[in-house]
């Protein structure tokens, strides 16, 4: 049988230098030098609106008065420029610093866009915050986190329906300012009066002031069992990051590049890999309003249906829905492959049968298969940082370090930590030198938590493969090591398309155990009314039976304690961000949700809940 066929696509980093340290030590780097880049990513946006003034940078559908979306509505780079000069005269004019930054509660929009762009400007960070933090969080205490952390200047939201969280979090001498409305009982300044600020020699003054160690903003991160810390993000870093990325993913600099794109920018994958790319390239990038979600997700169809991306990025529960969505949808198959080059993922596993479908649509449609891109990174690294090598991807496949990042793999007892450093790495947490000082090794490597081996330790170019979260796994009583990150891979792959998540437990008990997240899928297979309550779905028979048959299937393929699932719970509640438990690109934070759900863990192990799965093998 031939091998299948890709649409061609250059892969920037193939080779790679290993060099051996003190034992167990080794360190890895491109061979590819890392090239020169920008010293602000404001010169990039300048450059464009230079040369090509009438091009669309931002785009975003109008929301009707009846709540609805109609027509796209563009900004063009020369729009941008001028909007966000007068924007950064604005904040000149009252004083604001990084000691008084720009608190941004709002999603991604165009008065979002433009507010960052004047931001960088004038040499001001913008804090980009978790809207579910204002608008799910029922004490707000993350948001009071943030607001106590960064001791803004300025807050800035959408519309009104931020009004309660700033009434309850906000000091009554901050100025607010807003997009749409107001709030009661205090002052709020219009954006539209910002905009209107005609901009003098002191925006030029203030641009010419910034540079590679200008603070452009700060990106809390998801926070686990401790509050979120704030992430310094530099003009070095993002811009060393963008040639990283280019130089990793040639088919980013290809003309022209063009984005339809939901991830929310106080997250680094869209705010930073994402928004700073449509800058970096001269691209143009249509906001997506929609998100991987039953409620939302007809939106990203409908846009990805009218607007062909040249690269796409999404989380694996989106590509999820696409997947299922192209096998009957024509108009989406055809318009999102007419031109997309690369598909790319990140946050969590994209499990075997999602791969399969995408590639099925794909053969079908076009002849060929499109590269599905991934690698690893975080906040704190820009968040790219190591990329695959080749068209032929495998669940968990990494890849090799991108250009100017080395690599350093530690033994951990077992384990291989992998550490960062290089000029895309954070210089540490805003007003915290305790985390700071902790973060980084005594070579100055980022200690990232992460663990991985080698794709194959005869060839080291193929790069490295994920291998779960150091911090995750535990041991059973009995001393045995449970490696939670392929385990918990294998669980979804094998409960696919029921298994949104997977929390694995056993922390010194005697079994590994699995409570499931399940996904909307479970209600077809129960046969039950749409409104029927989850926890009845779960506990009928077509879904328990089929628990019940992945249960078995994996219990075949075990070969010890360590990666046999002894009993199974199916969780009705889902997680929850006030508790930390799902950060915002939709992944599981086990350890919270661990913390946060201890009596069903230890009921679980203690045959007290009232529906349990156990394998009949």
């Amino acid at each position: 049988m031939s091998a299948p066929q890709f649409r061609p696509l250059e892969f920037g980093v193939t080779r790679v230098t290993l060099k051996d340290g003190v034992p167990g030590t080794h360190y890895l780097k491109a061979e590819q030098e890392l090239k020169p880049f920008p010293d602000r990513l404001t010169d990039r946006l300048h450059h464009w609106a230079q040369l090509k003034p009438n091009q669309t940078v931002f785009a975003r559908r109008v929301k009707l008065t009846d709540g609805s979306l109609g027509e796209w509505q563009h900004v063009t780079y020369a729009e941008a420029w001028h909007t966000a000069r007068n924007i950064a005269q604005g904040l000149i004019d009252r004083g604001l610093s990084s000691e008084r930054p720009v608190v941004i509660l709002s999603e991604n929009s165009l008065e979002h866009a433009l507010l960052a762009l004047g931001c960088m400007l004038a040499g001001v960070p913008f804090v980009p915050t978790s809207p579910p933090y204002s608008l799910i969080s029922q004490d707000f205490d993350k948001l009071k986190h943030v607001l106590r952390t960064v001791t803004p200047g300025m807050v800035f939201a959408s519309d009104t329906r931020y009004a309660k969280a700033i009434a309850a979090t906000v000091a009554s001498d901050l100025e607010v300012v807003m997009h749409e409305g107001t709030v009661e009982g205090r002052v709020v300044t219009s954006l539209t009066d910002l905009c209107n600020t005609l901009a003098t020699a002191q925006v030029d003054a203030a641009i010419a002031a910034t540079g590679p160690d200008t603070i452009v903003k700060f990106l809390f991160t998801s926070g686990s069992t401790k509050m979120p810390k704030a992430v310094i993000n530099t003009q070095r870093l993002w811009c060393a990051n963008q040639q990283q990325m280019t130089q990793s993913m040639p088919v980013l600099a290809e003309d022209p590049l063009v984005l339809v794109d939901w991830l929310p920018w106080n997250h680094t994958f869209g705010g930073n890999h994402n928004f700073g790319m449509v800058i970096f390239h001269g691209g143009t990038l249509y906001i997506d309003d929609g998100k991987p979600t039953p409620a939302l997700m007809h939106e990203t169809l409908r846009n990805l249906r009218e607007v062909a991306p040249t690269v796409y990025f999404n989380v694996p529960t989106g590509f999820e829905a696409i997947a299922l969505a192209m096998k009957t949808d024509d108009a989406l198959r055809i318009n999102l492959l007419s031109r997309v080059q690369m598909f790319f993922y990140a946050g969590a596993a994209l499990a075997q049968p999602i791969w399969d479908s995408l590639y099925e649509s794909q053969e079908r449609e076009i002849g060929e298969r499109i590269v599905m891109g991934t690698g690893l990174g975080m906040t704190e690294s820009g968040p790219f940082g190591i990329f695959v090598t080749n068209p032929n991807v495998s669940a968990g496949d990494l890849g090799v370090p991108t250009p100017g990042l080395e690599l350093k793999m530690v033994d951990m007892g077992g384990k291989t930590e992998v550490r960062y450093r290089g000029p895309n790495i954070t210089p540490g947490y805003w007003r915290n030198d305790e985390e700071t000082e902790g973060a980084f090794d005594d070579e100055g490597f980022f200690c990232t938590g992460d663990a991985v081996k080698w794709i194959d330790q005869n060839n080291v170019h193929l790069g490295l493969k994920f291998d779960g979260r150091i911090a995750e796994d535990f041991k059973l009583a009995t001393g045995t090591f449970v490696s939670v990150g392929p385990l918990r891979g294998k669980i979804i792959a094998a409960g696919a398309p029921y298994i949104q998540d997977v929390v694995l437990t056993g922390i010194n008990l005697k079994e590994v155990g699995a409570m499931v997240f399940p996904t909307a899928a479970v209600r077809a297979l129960s046969g039950m009314a749409a409104d029927a309550p989850l926890a009845d779905v779960l506990s009928s028979s077509p879904v328990l039976a089929q628990f019940q048959k992945v249960l078995d299937e994996l219990a075949k393929t075990a070969t010890g304690s360590a990666n046999r699932i002894a009993r199974m719970c199916l969780l009705s509640e889902p997680p929850t961000i006030d508790k930390g438990e799902i950060t915002d690109k939709g992944s599981i934070n086990q350890r919270s949700v661990l913390a946060h759900r201890a009596d069903t863990v230890a009921a679980l192990h203690e045959d007290k809940l009232q529906v349990i799965l156990k394998p009949n093998i």
